[in-house]
């Protein structure tokens, strides 16, 4: 099953599964999705309660209190999904990763694994930024440290932005591939075996691992380099990944296709000291061969974050910036005090010099 926390990891599970478990701090929200399972987060104040987190993941956080045990329970081995800007998937999500942090060793079959949506930088708001820096530098970082979750999988809004796809296109784009990747086992034990062996418990183990994973899917063609044509077709919703720990593919030949064109991949993957689990089949609906390709690496939050500093960093010179081109300079206005106040006193009928005297004691002229 899946859990859609926040409103983006809600939309996004619900695409990917209707049966899916949507958790919100909104009602508002969660009535506009179909599921019939929902987690309803509490928040202190009514209208929290029905106009969600406000980018504040503090609120997030704290309603995950009135739904931890239920929510640990819930996502045993499933996949969570979730937003890392805003407050409420930020914040509830939080709250998991540090309960999940502090278990004794979790099973690789209770492990949870965790499809992130990361704003892009460059163009969304910063309090996205810092949200975002905060939860990879903080909860992402301990669970990953303490070995309790499964993989994890890093979705950028980068591309919906320098597209200009609209959000039903890009979240469309992102289930697509999520479903071709957890479609691996089925066609595994389904289509007709040639070589190697990938069933639902490789596959399971393989995610039970607590390691960033880019997974992608391409025509492969045996006549070309393997290692270009990889590079040519890497996931654009995923961050690019860094040399891979573990791998795992799954190759699908037409009828009658090249079986031995796996070899050139097996060699490629030991070249990096990397035995990959893998399948190929025969599926006789394809012309071409085709490939579907997950790596595991252990790239650093910490270095994750360096980045978004960077351009957290810009965000706040370029507000500052900003702020000093619209300051109105006000004009610096010349004013005699004692020919002001010998005039005042004319027009009142007042003593000149008396007034002076005053204005000299208390030291302002």
């Amino acid at each position: 099953m899946v859990i859609g926390i926040g409103g983006a990891g809600g939309k996004l599970a619900y695409q990917l599964d209707p049966k899916c478990t949507v958790v919100n701090v909104s009602e508002t929200e969660m009535k506009k999705l179909g599921t019939e399972s929902k987690i309803l987060a509490s928040v202190h104040s009514v209208r929290g309660q029905m106009r969600g987190s406000r980018k504040d993941p503090g609120i997030g956080k704290d309603a995950f209190f009135s739904i931890r045990e239920e929510l640990l329970h819930r996502v045993e081995g499933e996949l969570v999904i979730c937003s890392t800007g805003g407050g409420t998937g930020n914040g509830i999500t939080t709250g998991l990763l540090e309960a999940l942090s502090t278990r004794e060793r979790i099973l690789p079959a209770d492990k949870t694994s965790f499809a992130l949506i990361l704003p892009y930088a460059k163009l969304e708001p910063a309090e996205f930024i810092d949200n975002t820096i905060n939860f990879l530098q903080g909860p992402l970082s301990e669970v990953i440290d303490s070995g309790n979750s499964g993989n994890i999988f890093l979705f950028s809004n980068r591309l919906k932005f320098t597209s200009r796809m609209s959000e039903s296109a890009y979240n469309q784009a992102i289930i697509d591939s999520l479903r071709d990747y957890y479609a691996v086992p089925e066609k595994g034990e389904k289509l007709d075996l040639l070589d190697g062996h990938i069933d639902y418990e490789d596959f399971a183990l393989f995610n039970a691992k607590p390691y960033f994973n880019h997974f992608t899917m391409f025509t492969f063609d045996p006549a070309e380099d393997y290692e270009k044509q990889l590079q040519k077709n890497l996931n654009p919703y995923l961050l690019p990944p860094e040399n891979p720990i573990e791998a795992l593919f799954l190759l699908e030949i037409p009828s009658n296709g090249d079986l031995t064109a796996f070899y050139d991949i097996l060699e490629f993957y030991a070249e990096q000291n990397v035995t990959p689990v893998y399948g190929v089949v025969e599926n006789p609906r394809l012309k071409q061969p085709r490939i579907t390709v997950s790596m595991l690496y252990s790239r650093k939050p910490m270095e994750l974050v360096e980045d978004f500093n960077q351009v957290s960093q810009k965000h706040t010179q370029a507000k500052v910036r900003k702020s000093l081109e619209q300051h109105v300079p006000l004009p610096k206005l010349e004013v005699n005090l004692k020919k002001e106040a010998q005039k005042e006193a004319r027009e009142k009928g007042a003593n000149e010099e008396d007034i002076i005297k005053v204005l000299q004691r208390l030291g302002k002229i």
